[in-house]
């Protein structure tokens, strides 16, 4: 079996805000099956399910902000129905919403909201994870907390395997874990070690330290054992691949990193 494989517009998000039909082109001519959404770039959700059409790009899921998502939850979900989507992620929480955070708990309480709503849309919510997610709760880590008090129907895992990694866990055995809840994989990879500075990549923080020991990097080219990854994910029953990246490197732009991935993930048979 061969997974189809996604990139996110997160990866390309300037090209996107730009230009979205060209950018969906080019994915589109590197390879790609289809795009995860992170929101729609001045367009309505049926013009960006068109311009996907056009270039036989599928559009299986969204990163949406759970700020968002409470704001408007049937406007929300109504419009990522309407785009093509079957899953939606909550894709960071701040730091109100974290282990000792004043919102820890209700944030439990809101996903499960949450998971109910977007069922009326015929959406399927998910949860995906940084490396804080691996703090501890007493005994427990935060992910496994939130799995085990939010029912599977309501919530299912989309692990980050670069931030499982980070954290000092093995990303294949967490699928392996929640095996049946994992129906959108990210596939990203990295160098280096954790530190302070490792937010600043993904637009946390205003200032990029490049010298830092740490960087992310295209699928195959960084530490993650992505042969092993990909057999996990087949065998839980995922559904999609979807590659991240959230800043280029190796002196690629982001169009280049993307291609090195696409290519990468070919030589593994996907």
């Amino acid at each position: 079996m061969s997974l189809p494989v996604a990139v996110i517009l997160y990866t390309v998000r300037d090209q996107a805000a730009a230009d979205l039909r060209g950018t969906l082109k080019r994915i589109a001519e590197l390879g790609y099956d289809g795009v995860k959404l992170c929101g729609f770039y001045g367009h309505t959700p049926e013009e960006v399910k068109a311009l996907a059409d056009e270039f036989g790009l599928q559009i299986p899921s969204a990163h949406v902000s759970i700020v968002d998502m409470l704001a408007d939850p049937d406007k929300t979900f109504s419009d990522y129905a309407k785009a093509g989507c079957k899953y939606v992620a909550i894709p960071h929480v701040g730091e109100d919403r974290r282990v000792g955070g004043e919102l820890f708990e209700q944030t439990i309480e809101d996903i499960r909201v949450l998971g109910k709503k977007a069922k009326e849309y015929g959406l399927q919510l998910m949860y995906h994870n940084h490396d804080f997610e691996f703090d501890k709760v007493g005994d427990e880590f935060h992910i496994d907390y939130i799995y085990r008090n939010v029912d599977e129907e309501l919530l299912n895992a989309e692990f980050d395997t670069c931030w499982v990694r980070v954290a000092g866990q093995n990303p294949a055995g967490y699928l392996r874990k929640y095996a049946g809840r994992c129906p959108v994989v990210h596939l990203k990879d990295f160098s280096g070690e954790r530190n302070a500075h490792m937010y600043e990549l993904i637009g946390t923080d205003v200032q990029v330290d490049m010298t830092q020991p740490f960087e992310l990097r295209p699928v195959g080219y960084g530490v993650n054992d992505f042969p092993s990854i990909l057999k996990a994910a087949e065998e839980v029953g995922t559904k999609w691949l979807v590659v991240e990246q959230d800043r280029p490197s190796l002196d690629r732009d982001e169009f280049g990193c993307i291609e090195l991935s696409r290519n990468y993930l070919r030589t593994l048979g996907y």
